[in-house]
């Protein structure tokens, strides 16, 4: 705290954290006292209301106000005071029952305060994870949101998550162990819920301790979980929150974890992850593209890897980019790009972020990083030089350059020496060429973020600084208005380089000090262009100005406003403008004045777009030294004006006086002390200025005004440099790219002194008062206006409004107090209030316009910018204010100096910091007066639709600025819509209805979490349709309805009834208030007295009876039923009356009112569902077998009894009773629950449910559904289609019918039995839905009958469910596939056992063809799946029943038999700590399989000559040929499936794929070759574990030596892919890759020309990706082989000679093509070399044309830089291949 010393009242009081910037504001004393009293009411307001348990409005107000609170003074109060608001905080949102959008209000407030980590350790605070975990679940996993009965705020996943995150931090030690007892038995991979454990941890895991608590950290889950991540495969969408738990692991514990074994795993998975195209093929596995894993944790990971010693995971990321590399050219683009360039950009900043921590981080509770694993300077050049390659190519991608800029900038931060001279190489490349713009604006934005590193006094790159002249002479020909993109990037290049550069000459300098080095004394001379440069740069400005000057630019009929363009471009003039000169020292500022004097005032110029450009340029001069530059205007306007005076009527007047005044009112925008020189001159112009009748010249006159008061009466720093104290020091070039000093920012302020306010109030009375006078005299009659003259008062207001705001004192009146903190000097009462006056004439001239011109939409729209301005105008808009933090914020990060930290910025940039800072503080105060006559407007009818929009604008803005002001509005809206309201007009009626919508971001008053607001304006809305102004002949009243309730529906979010506070919520509240002692009077509170809430049950009866008063549109009735059904809750059941209304709609005539109607009805019969009795078991006592120690997963002997055994299926009472049911299937899979809860056994015999014990909402339902003609009916309208062809199972309907069955048993059953029967005879589509919703919904709701009933309703389903079966259509199958699946989720597969052995009678059966099979083994697949491994005894059935039938003819059967097979053996997986399952085994399958495929194993060659008619042929081909296409379909269907992959399975089935594949793409091949095609393309993409690769490539070579040249072929493509999708893998086994490339030399001397040319290409790729190096012995083999002799004669060219020479020739043009975009120095070599071979034989010649035009294409872009690398002799016969001969030649 720099003021300590000027405080002695705080003396004893030590802040958190404060914003510095508020010590740095002139009036900083005042502010201690005000945030020490704000923070005393916060704390007593607050605590009392917790105490009076009076959570809304009082504590919601409270914590709005400390949320305030801290964005104005930071954490400005004491340690025990965080601690305490964090613990009030956390036990407010813990607490169950509470409104969600308070709990998301309360969680905002926590996450703030918990931000700074560093200001309270883990002894200081600790918090309980499992309230916040119990929390999450009721949120996240909510068991009745989707029924509707609570209704969450959208971002509240979203909020809570990042909640989480800042806790975790203060979890007590024992939390991790506590997190995977109630994890670990959700870990089972093949249900939905191992998403949810692994989110869990990724999100709850503490992993920020110190270290002798690691034991009780991360170290109990490390293994497990980083096994399981090594083991899986196919990337399981749960994977990437794994990979995101071990970055979060890494960052944080840097030199604890040893990951050096896993690092070739990490990053092949990471280049897996980029799902980049490789080979020839380039499939993408789809999974891939949907499970990649987050860039921003993989760049955490990569960055907390990196350094230790030897480096290890440098050389990998070395390799990575290497690989990558050729990704980032421009030319390659693809949907991969925008990862590639995430990857590129994040990955510097996260280096530079964690040096930060390792050099510069101040001291804190957090664990340090180890000496020895900490980054040292070798360690940064390393990655730096890794990296910079990809960055120099992405500088010019086609998605424009930011990121590689950022990535260049932080680069240049790390090692300046090795980023900066690459990229000012091609600057200075760029800045020669005329032809390429986009190469310079790419090269220019890239310097733009290095400019700190260049210029700074570096050790590591000293030499940098003598560039900037030469890069600032050379960016001056940018300044061209025929481009706009480099006009603008060179206006920014230069500002970004003068803010960093003191403009001084101090060539003199060497002569007077004898300290200077040499390079400092090359800059002192160098400096002395500083001149030049200024002139040079303010000549082009001039030229830029007269070439945009309006008769330039425009034609006659145009309009004469500004352009876009021409506003930016005059936007960055004027700012390089400022830049310049305020960094100019006086000497070349008084040349540059004079300059720019001379060019303003031997010129006139129009007003429009060049005058504003010159005038702009003065005021840049006048705010640097305003004393030197003033007078000029001022004596010439007086001199023509007052020539002109007489004639003060003239419409047009002429070009001089306008320029003139345009000038003036910019050089007025200067320090304010400085006008007060002129005090006299400005108030004589402006006198007579602003009644010019000219329009354009009184705008310009009241602008002027407008200046002339803001500079008077505003506070703002008055200058901007560098370096504080101006450039007068002895040798400023050692303030190159100095940081500003926070402790010492020496800001110059302007404050209002007394004689400027008093000049303010003589302008304002002379100016503002007679205006206001005459326009009240215009409203009474006296003298009345044009609207012209109008128009020019009303102007005058507005201006003296916006100049002097900040000096008028608020409204008064009865007002809505926000934060009460002023922070101009307080109102002098013997001075008119302006405002106040304002006020009152606006309201009465609105009252006159309304009444008399109402068509004058000009002064209403001023009139509605005054009104805006009243409310919320105290110096500055919040709009500007929004933009220019936003811009500052881009500034900052282009030039901030991430690895220093500590708030290093240049200090124009700080000081810009401290005024914006002031802004804040500015805050405003409303009247109600205000508000009405924004309604009036609103709501007006006559006045033309844009006046109403602008005044609904300012109305939702006030609404959203002011607590509570909805409660004035809302009653004066709804009277507009009762039906009592007789006189109104339709156009009133629509504006109503949109101040209830209100406009697109805003608060919306139809949603106001305020029971009384909802209360009124609901059922206003369903009544307004009794109204005599409603019609629905209008379209957009009805839009506009539509939109109200959709508002309603997407905003709206449950509202608490219930505000029980907690008991740890006031022990706190009690402690905050002794901390105090606080005098309980001073707490002025409570807004509302205590009433109780008008509740939920009282609204719905508002809305029901609304229902009820029938005969209306039907539009409204369907309102009233949505609105209806957003009041349903959990808390607290619906009233009698509404659910008969909901149960009578089920049978409404209109559709939409009955799909409300059923969804409703589902979430009532969750309300009334009866609790059932729970009993905690053992699982130990029921198996009798302990589980062994450690850990041991899948099918054991503990967990034998869950599984479904068909010899003791419950098939009588005492079975069913005697065992104990499951419903969860993951449960004991992995370990079981700590405490495992199941449903008890019922007990009493008849578990009816009595009518005389029912409630009354469930008498009505029961008493509806007894009712015959009811079921008729629901039945016929559930059966009917709704969207043709798009119709599909309705998850409502089924949660209707599961919750009937749940709540009342089988009573309803005999009912609809005759109905199902009929709907399943029928084979049409829609019957069959309404069947499958019934079922599904009778199967699960019957979860917990006694045996007898469940008995009794699997004798009637069976043959019903057959029956339906038989009926199957192509429409229909997926419904049943959903239905069984749905009955069959989360229930014991014993308690459905009819469905099971009736589903596996025969599903192959044949009759009803093909497609009857494949639908029921897909309805078959949808039950198993759902049961896991459960039912291994199933699978292992029907894997015997389909063996004998995989010979299949059908292409639909064989893909269906595919897809099961996968699911068989989906549970066969090889996961850490996992028994053998019980289920069927891949192995013992694919041996069973080879050997029925032995007749095809011996064959060369193998054709699928089987037609698909002639079904007769059985011999053994023919049947090897059926069963091979099946089994391509399995392995194409459990490629991305399974969890792992049986890589030695698959080995065995290689040889055959290889045979079949065919070479190219063609669509016209038959199933089979395509199949293998596809087959061979995804195996070659599988993960390899190391112990893998030597049975892969021993199976490669085999093939390698077929006869079949395409086998042959295929093996290279395999490869291409395995390697890249493999590298790092592959790379860590160096024996297996000298087999490889054994393997590739082999196939390069292949007798048969496409193998060759295929090992070429793949040599090229190993090459590219460095897997093996380019050694020297390598080229000599190459060159060996490609010198090889061909025999002189023609005739006899012997072939194996050819072939080597043709070998070597292809080996060495992959060498070329292996560097595509640049030229390494074996290259120039290897290219004279192939060159000799131009003239030999085909096919030699056309591989070297080939390869030559190649190397042209590719090394075209940077051909100026890469013939630097050739030898001129080299270069000339370069030319002679490359250029194609003259044809004349």
């Amino acid at each position: 705290d720099q003021s300590g010393t000027e405080r002695p009242y705080m003396a004893a009081f030590v802040p958190q954290k404060e914003i510095v910037y508020n010590g740095l504001l002139p009036y900083s004393d005042r502010l201690d006292q005000e945030a020490a009293e704000l923070l005393a009411e916060i704390k007593a307001n607050l605590s009392r209301a917790v105490l009076l348990r009076e959570l809304w409005p009082g504590v919601t107000f409270w914590c709005r106000k400390l949320f305030s609170f801290l964005k104005l003074y930071g954490r400005r109060f004491s340690k025990e005071d965080h601690i305490l608001f964090i613990k009030l905080l956390y036990e407010l949102v813990v607490m169950p029952n509470l409104e969600p959008h308070m709990m998301q209000s309360f969680a905002r407030l926590l996450i703030h305060l918990l931000k700074k980590k560093e200001l309270l350790s883990r002894d200081d605070l600790q918090l309980s994870w499992r309230p916040l975990y119990n929390l999450y679940e009721r949120v996240v996993y909510s068991k009745t949101e989707h029924l509707g009965l609570i209704w969450f705020p959208n971002s509240v996943d979203h909020t809570l998550k990042a909640l989480i995150k800042s806790c975790r931090l203060y979890f007590p030690a024992s939390s991790t162990r506590e997190m995977l007892d109630e994890w670990r038995p959700l870990l089972c991979v093949f249900d939905v819920v191992m998403q949810k454990a692994v989110s869990n941890m990724e999100l709850f895991l503490p992993t920020i301790m110190p270290p002798q608590e690691h034991s009780q950290g991360f170290q109990l889950w490390f293994d497990e979980l980083m096994n399981l991540w090594m083991s899986v495969q196919n990337q399981p969408s749960w994977e990437g929150h794994l990979v995101n738990l071990f970055a979060r692991l890494a960052n944080d514990n840097i030199g604890y974890v040893d990951w050096t074994p896993y690092i070739p795993t990490i990053f092949t998975r990471i280049l897996r992850s980029l799902n980049l195209p490789v080979g020839v093929s380039q499939m993408v596995a789809p999974r891939y593209l949907t499970n990649s894993y987050d860039i921003g944790h993989l760049v955490l990971w990569i960055t907390a890897l990196l350094g230790g010693p030897g480096n290890p995971a440098q050389k990998e990321l070395t390799c990575l980019f290497n690989s990558i590399a050729s990704f980032y050219h421009p030319s390659n683009h693809g949907r991969w790009q925008s990862r590639l360039m995430r990857l590129l950009q994040r990955l510097p900043a996260s280096v530079v972020c964690r040096v930060h921590r390792e050099r510069h981080a101040a001291p804190s509770w957090i664990p340090l990083v180890p000496e020895c694993q900490r980054l040292t300077d070798a360690d940064l050049q390393e990655f730096t030089r890794s990296l910079i390659g990809a960055a120099l190519l992405a500088m010019f991608s086609k998605t424009g350059s930011t990121d590689a800029a950022y990535a260049l900038q932080n680069l240049a931060l790390l090692t300046p020496e090795l980023a900066i001279p690459p990229v000012l190489e091609k600057t200075y490349a760029a800045m020669e060429t005329l032809t390429e713009p986009h190469t310079l604006t790419a090269t220019l934005s890239c310097m733009i973020g290095m400019a700190r590193s260049l210029v700074s006094p570096n050790n590591h790159y000293p030499e940098g600084r003598a560039h900037v002249l030469p890069l600032l002479m050379g960016s001056l020909p940018g300044v061209d208005t025929n481009d706009f993109s480099k006009c603008m990037i060179t206006f920014q290049f230069i500002a970004t380089f003068t803010t960093l550069v003191p403009l001084v000459d101090c060539s003199s300098a060497p002569s007077q000090h004898s300290d200077l080095t040499e390079t400092e004394k090359d800059l002192c001379f160098a400096s002395a262009e500083f001149e030049d440069f200024v002139l040079q740069f303010l000549d082009r400005c001039f030229v830029l100005i007269d070439s945009s000057t309006l008769e330039q630019t425009r034609d006659e009929t145009e309009t004469d406003t500004q352009t876009h363009l021409e506003s930016l471009v005059e936007l960055g003039l004027s700012s390089t403008v400022s830049t310049i000169l305020t960094q100019c020292s006086m000497e070349i500022y008084k040349v540059a004045l004079q300059k720019v004097y001379n060019f303003a005032t031997s010129n006139i110029f129009e007003t429009c777009v060049s005058g504003r450009m010159v005038a702009d340029m003065c005021r840049a001069t006048a705010k640097v030294c305003m004393s030197r530059c003033w007078y000029l205007p001022v004596v010439q306007i007086d001199a023509s004006l007052f020539v002109k005076i007489k004639n003060i009527v003239i419409y047009d007047l002429d070009k001089e006086l306008l320029w003139n005044l345009q000038l003036l009112s910019e050089v007025t925008r200067v320090d304010g002390e400085q006008l007060l020189k002129y005090q006299g001159d400005l108030e004589r112009i402006l006198c007579v200025c602003v009644r010019l009748r000219c329009k354009r010249a009184y705008t310009l006159a009241c602008s002027l005004l407008e200046h002339t008061l803001r500079s008077l009466s505003l506070i703002y720093p008055t200058e901007y440099r560098s370096t504080s104290g101006g450039f007068d020091t002895d040798l400023p070039i050692r303030d190159w790219g100095r940081a500003g000093d926070v402790a010492a920012l020496a800001v110059c302020w302007h404050v209002p002194s007394m004689e400027e306010e008093n000049f303010v109030f003589q302008l304002l009375s002379r100016l503002l008062h007679p205006e206001l006078e005459r326009i009240k005299d215009h409203i009474s009659g006296d003298q009345p206006m044009s609207r012209c003259e109008l128009l020019q008062s009303l102007a005058i207001v507005q201006h003296c409004l916006l100049g002097a705001g900040s000096m008028l004192p608020p409204l008064d009146g009865p007002h809505v107090s926000d934060l009460l903190l002023c922070v101009s000097s307080p109102p002098d009462d013997a001075r008119e209030n302006y405002r106040e006056s304002i006020c009152q004439t606006m309201r009465l001239l609105l009252h006159h316009i309304l009444e008399h011109s109402e068509d004058d939409t000009k002064s209403l729209f001023v009139i509605i910018k005054i009104i805006s301005d009243l409310m919320f105008f105290r110096g500055t808009h919040k709009k500007e204010f929004d933009s220019r933090w936003k811009s500052f914020t881009l500034v900052k990060k282009s030039m901030e100096n991430r690895l220093h930290g500590k708030k290093q910025h240049i200090r124009a940039l700080l000081i810009d910091r401290v005024l914006l800072q002031h802004e804040v503080e500015s805050i405003y105060v409303c009247t109600s007066a205000c508000l009405y006559m924004c309604v009036r407007l609103c709501l007006c009818t006559c006045v033309s639709l844009q006046v109403r929009s602008r005044a609904q604008n300012v109305l939702t803005t006030a609404l959203g600025t002011y607590s509570f002001s909805y409660r004035d509005i809302i009653p004066r809206v709804l009277q507009l819509l009762s039906p009592q309201h007789a006189t109104g007009k339709q156009l009133q009626f629509k504006g109503a209805l949109y101040c209830l919508l209100s406009v697109h971001s805003g608060a919306c008053p139809a949603i106001m979490r305020d029971w009384d607001c909802v209360g009124e304006v609901w059922p206003a809305l369903v009544r307004c349709g009794l109204s005599p102004s409603m019609t629905l002949e209008k379209p957009s009243i009805g839009q506009l309805l539509d939109d109200i309730t959709d508002r309603i529906h997407r905003q709206h979010d449950t509202i608490g009834i219930y505000f029980a506070v907690s008991e740890r919520c006031v022990e706190i509240a009690s402690q905050i208030t002794q901390s105090e002692n606080l005098d309980r009077n001073t707490s002025h509170f409570l807004f509302f007295p205590q009433h109780p809430y008008l509740t939920a049950p009282d609204m719905c009866g508002c809305v029901c009876i609304c229902v009820c008063l029938c005969h209306r549109p039907w539009k409204f009735e369907h309102m009233a039923a949505d609105l209806l059904s957003l009041l349903l809750r959990e808390d607290h059941p619906l009233p009698p009356d509404a659910v008969l209304y909901f149960t009578q709609s089920l049978i409404h005539d209109s559709i939409s009112i009955r799909k409300v109607a059923i969804s409703a009805m589902a979430g009532i019969l969750k309300q009334l569902k009866r609790p059932r009795q729970k009993v905690a078991v053992k699982p130990s006592e029921i198996s009798g077998i302990e589980d062994p120690e450690g850990m041991c997963v899948g099918d054991r002997a503990g967990n034998q009894w869950l599984q479904y055994v068909s010899n003791s299926l419950p098939v009588s009472q005492e079975q069913w009773d005697s065992q104990q049911y499951v419903e969860k299937t993951h449960w004991g899979y992995y370990s079981w629950p700590r405490e495992m809860m199941i449903y008890a056994a019922s007990e009493k015999p008849t578990d009816d449910l009595l009518y005389e014990e029912m409630s009354e909402g469930e008498k009505i339902i029961f008493e509806y559904f007894s009712d015959p003609e009811f079921i008729d009916q629901l039945v016929a309208f559930l059966s009917l289609e709704d969207r043709k062809g798009k119709d599909s199972f309705n998850p409502q309907h089924f949660c209707l019918f599961k919750g009937l069955f749940r709540n009342y048993g089988d009573v309803f059953l005999p009912l609809l039995w005759p109905h199902l029967v009929q709907l399943a005879s029928d084979p049409h589509e829609s019957s069959q839905r309404c069947v499958c919703e019934i079922t599904a919904g009778l199967i699960r709701g019957s979860k917990l009958w006694s045996f007898n009933k469940v008995d009794r309703l699997w004798q009637l389903l069976c043959p019903l469910i057959r029956t339906a079966l038989t009926n199957i259509t192509v429409e229909t199958y997926t419904d049943w596939g959903t239905c069984i699946a749905t009955a069959c989720e989360g229930r014991d597969p014993r308690k459905l056992h009819w469905l099971f052995e009736l589903l596996m009678e025969s599903p192959l059966s044949g009759e009803g063809g093909s497609f009857r099979d494949a639908s029921l083994l897909y309805v078959l697949q949808g039950g198993l799946v759902q049961q896991q491994w459960r039912v291994s005894e199933l699978l292992h059935r029907l894997l015997a029943y389909l063996e004998p039938k995989l010979t299949q003819v059908y292409k639909n059967v064989r893909e269906r038999i595919g897809s099961v097979l996968t699911y068989i053996f989906m549970i066969d997986v090889a996961l850490p700590h996992t028994q053998p399952t019980s289920s069927p085994h891949v192995a013992e399958f694919v041996t069973r399989v080879l050997e029925r495929l032995r007749p095809l194993t011996s064959k060369p060659e193998i054709h699928n000559h089987v037609h698909e008619e002639n079904t007769q042929e059985t011999d053994e081909c023919t049947q090897a040929v059926k069963l091979l296409k099946t089994v391509l379909k399995w392995l194409m269907a459990s490629a991305g499936r399974t969890f792992t992959t049986p890589v030695q399975q698959q080995l065995q089935l290689l040889p055959l794929l290889f045979k079949i594949a065919p070479v190219e793409i063609d669509e016209s091949y038959d199933e089979m070759k395509q199949d293998a095609r596809t087959c061979l393309s995804l195996m070659s993409q599988g993960l390899l574990y190391p112990e893998h690769i030597p049975l892969i490539l021993a199976a490669l070579e085999e093939m390698a030596g077929s006869r079949l040249w395409h086998a042959r072929f295929s093996v290279l493509t395999y490869l291409q892919i395995m390697v890249f999708y493999n590298l790092f893998t592959l790379l860590s086994v160096p024996a297996e890759v000298l087999r490889l490339r054994k393997l590739v030399m082999q196939l390069l001397l292949d007798e048969q020309l496409e193998v060759r040319d295929m090992a070429g290409t793949t040599l090229s790729g190993l090459l590219q990706c460095q897997f093996f190096p380019l050694d020297s012995s390598l080229q000599t083999w190459l060159q060996t082989l490609s010198q090889t002799r061909l025999p002189k004669a023609r005739g006899e060219l012997a072939s194996t000679d050819l072939v080597r020479r043709h070998a070597g020739v292809l080996g060495l043009s992959a060498c070329i093509l292996s560097s595509p975009y640049d030229v390494p120095d074996w290259m120039p070599q290897i290219l004279m070399d192939l060159s000799d071979h131009l003239n030999d034989p085909q096919p030699i010649e056309m591989t070297v044309k080939k390869t030559l035009s190649e190397f042209r294409r590719t090394h075209h872009d940077n051909w100026q830089e890469h013939r630097q690398c050739f030898t001129d002799d080299q270069l000339l016969v370069l030319t002679d291949l490359l250029v194609s001969p003259c044809y004349y030649a």
